[in-house]
């Protein structure tokens, strides 16, 4: 019988480490395919830094703008902020500007000039004479009117290092690290904080021992509560470090003044705040420096949130920590506060409640005199509360009480001249 020639298979079973290295080999291209993406687009980058000025013709100078913590400059500074970032938004740099900062507002005859800095993400090997170019050039398309506001940009931008960014910035009160590098819990209860989450902490330290907490307002004043110093009123024996880290601080200072409000009353607690001033000036960082003080006038809003922050202790009657921990809060009304339930009108005008309803987050034995923050509308933190007393830690119905820092914002005037 005849057969067809038999055609020989193409087909072959390849072995199976052969096919374990191709397959691989397959990923570790892939890998390196990626990664080197990654790094073009991403890492290949770099942040630079520019300062410029901006002349705001119709609107007047007024001493409301000398400080950065008033409402004043607050608007003004975020209004110029604004129209810069929607400029750049709205620009082809759309994709490498960050973020704007006005520094400083100052007197230009009768008018205004914003002093600003600016971010950028450039590629590594942009030009750099083009890339100054390019943010003139957006710049000087700005409006002359923006809204109700002129604002009209300088002639020149000048290239700053992120250094003269970090100094600029932590001569401004309330800015955290992040917003010094303009980046995109006493505390029962509460986290543990990291390096420079909270730069305006002190900790007070009766014979090199922690004692209590306290806040600076100025590289030479601290305010803390009266009644850490009522046993203990010689600044000989205080000295005040700086850092997250009692085991250690990055700066120490001796005291050389301690000034307690004259009509302190331990039994009421009433007017527990006290100013203390430093032998020597304490050099700013980013992550040491001082918080905004509120104007007497600024209203501190029931069931908005603060933080409070402290070495002291865990729970009620313990030892305090090492560590510098934090506490998410929330206002509550002096009303509420003075409930039958809660402290039965022993909470005055000159005394501000905060805490959590179920109770657990809370300043304890050792976080007297620290601080109780809010973050404004521009991510300044502002100093609205000094821990001053409570119904042990962490109760229900029975939150941290404060001294109320608006109703003390003429005496702290009167004594550091802030």
């Amino acid at each position: 019988m005849y057969r067809p020639p038999r055609v020989p298979s193409t087909s072959r079973f390849l072995n199976p480490y052969v096919v374990f290295f191709i397959v691989v080999a397959g990923v570790l291209i892939l890998a390196a395919t990626t990664a080197l993406l990654i790094h073009f687009l991403a890492f290949d980058k770099k942040f630079y830094f520019y300062y410029s000025s901006f002349q705001i013709p119709n609107e007047k100078y007024s001493d409301q703008l000398n400080s950065q913590a008033t409402q004043a400059y607050r608007i003004l500074s975020g209004r110029v902020e604004s129209v810069i970032t929607t400029t750049f938004k709205e620009s082809s740099l759309r994709n490498q500007f960050i973020r704007a900062r006005v520094v400083k507002l100052r007197r230009n005859g009768d008018a205004v000039i914003a002093d600003t800095v600016m971010k950028f993400k450039f590629s590594r090997n942009n030009n750099a004479a083009s890339m100054k170019s390019r943010i003139e050039s957006v710049l000087h398309h700005i409006p002359n009117k923006f809204g109700n506001m002129e604002i009209n940009p300088s002639d020149e931008i000048i290239e700053i290092t992120n250094q003269d960014t970090e100094i600029m910035l932590t001569q401004e009160c309330g800015a955290h690290p992040n917003l010094i590098t303009l980046s995109e819990e006493r505390v029962m209860g509460g986290t543990r904080a990291e390096e420079g989450d909270w730069p305006w902490q002190v900790s007070l330290q009766l014979n090199n021992i922690h004692h209590c907490g306290g806040v600076l307002i100025s590289n030479t004043w601290i305010l803390t509560a009266a009644h850490c110093f009522r046993s203990h009123p010689h600044p000989r024996e205080w000295t005040a470090t700086f850092g997250i880290s009692l085991a250690f601080p990055v700066q120490r200072k001796r005291i050389q003044t301690i000034l307690m409000h004259n009509n302190y009353n331990f039994v009421t607690h009433e007017n527990d705040i006290a100013a203390v001033k430093l032998n020597s000036n304490v050099t700013w960082t980013k992550n040491i420096h001082k918080v905004c003080l509120p104007e007497a006038t600024q209203h501190v809003v029931p069931g908005s949130v603060a933080y409070v922050t402290g070495w002291g202790s865990q729970v009620y009657g313990g030892n305090t920590v090492r560590d510098l921990q934090q506490g998410r809060v929330y206002i509550i009304s002096n009303n509420v506060c003075n409930a039958p339930a809660g402290y039965n009108g022993l909470v005055s005008s000159g005394m501000l409640c905060a805490g959590v309803p179920q109770g657990g987050v809370d300043a304890c034995q050792g976080d007297s005199g620290g601080p109780l923050v809010q973050q404004d509308t521009r991510r300044l933190w502002f100093l609205v509360g000094i821990v001053s007393w409570g119904d042990k830690c962490g109760l229900s119905d029975k939150p941290g009480v404060y001294t109320r820092v608006t109703a003390y914002r003429d005496w702290i005037t009167e004594q550091t001249g802030i």
